[in-house]
C-alpha cells in the first residue's frame, strides 16, 4: 500500500506563484511513474507533469514553460509542481499520484484557486 500526502495549495492572483509537495510511503520500488494530475469543475481529470519510471518528464501543453517538476535528490519519493505564471484556467484540485505496474494511488489533493 502506498500512501501519499500534499501540500502547498491555496489562492493566488493571475500571474502569481505557487509550489506543491507530495510526499509518498509505503511498498515503492524501482522504475515507478509519479506526478500530477489536476481537476477543474466539471472538466475531467488531465495530466500537469510527472516523472516517469525512467525518470523522464512529461508535461502537458497548456503548461509548458510555466510549471516545473522536481524530485527531492534525497529522498526520490517526494516531488515539487513549481507554478508560476499562474492563470484563471489552472484552477482545480491537483492530485499527486503514483504509477507502479500493476496499481495507481492517488493523494487526496489539494485545492489550487487563481482568482482575482
Amino acid at each position: 500500500q502506498v500512501q501519499l500526502v500534499e501540500s502547498g495549495g491555496g489562492l493566488v492572483q493571475p500571474g502569481g506563484s505557487l509550489r506543491l509537495s507530495c510526499s509518498a510511503s509505503g511498498m515503492l520500488f524501482t522504475n515507478y511513474a509519479m506526478g500530477w494530475h489536476r481537476q477543474a469543475p466539471g472538466k475531467q481529470r488531465e495530466l500537469v507533469a510527472v516523472f516517469r519510471g525512467d525518470d523522464s518528464t512529461i508535461y502537458a501543453d497548456s503548461v509548458k514553460g510555466r510549471f516545473t517538476i522536481s524530485r527531492d535528490n534525497a529522498a526520490k519519493n517526494t516531488v515539487y509542481l513549481q507554478m508560476d505564471r499562474l492563470k484563471y484556467e489552472d484552477t482545480a484540485v491537483y492530485l499527486c499520484y503514483v504509477r507502479l505496474a500493476l496499481s495507481t494511488y492517488w493523494g487526496q489533493g489539494t485545492q489550487v484557486t487563481v482568482s482575482s
